[in-house]
């Protein structure tokens, strides 16, 4: 009975330990900008309350700190767009895009977001992160 419970023991300690590898890791991002779209993306809409509005197309882009030796996959980002007026691009929501992979050390990234016509710039990036994985993670 003992060694059956000491098998089992080093079974879960050993996967405590492996688990860490795809652990959650986050990512410092930095250098925020946007900037419109090229032409050829730059045609967009988005949906307020069931009804299309017309959209403006950007590219938020900076740069990701990757605290680790190993590449990150899946990193999602996580912040805030404001207008000119204090008012938010996306309401609740703070996950506005992903990093398909962020190397060790520090990398550029970009994503699209479109943003109502209405709404007067320039925007206001706050409270930006980003944290991703080690390994793959089944989506």
């Amino acid at each position: 009975m003992k060694t059956w419970i000491a098998v089992v023991l080093s079974a879960v300690l050993w996967m405590m330990s492996s688990s860490n590898a795809w652990a959650l890791v986050q990512i410092k991002l930095s250098d925020l900008g946007y900037r419109e779209c090229p032409i050829e993306l730059s045609k967009g809409a988005v949906t307020a309350g069931g009804i299309p509005q017309s959209a403006r197309c950007f590219l938020v882009y900076g740069k990701a700190t990757n605290p680790t030796n190993k590449t990150i996959v899946n990193a999602d980002i996580f912040g805030r767009i404001y207008d000119a007026n204090e008012d938010p691009i996306i309401e609740n929501r703070t996950r506005l895009g992903a990093i398909e992979e962020v190397p060790p050390g520090v990398s550029e990234f970009e994503f699209q977001v479109n943003v109502p016509d209405n709404q007067p710039l320039p925007l206001k990036l706050e409270q930006f992160k980003a944290a991703g994985f080690t390994g793959t993670v089944r989506r």
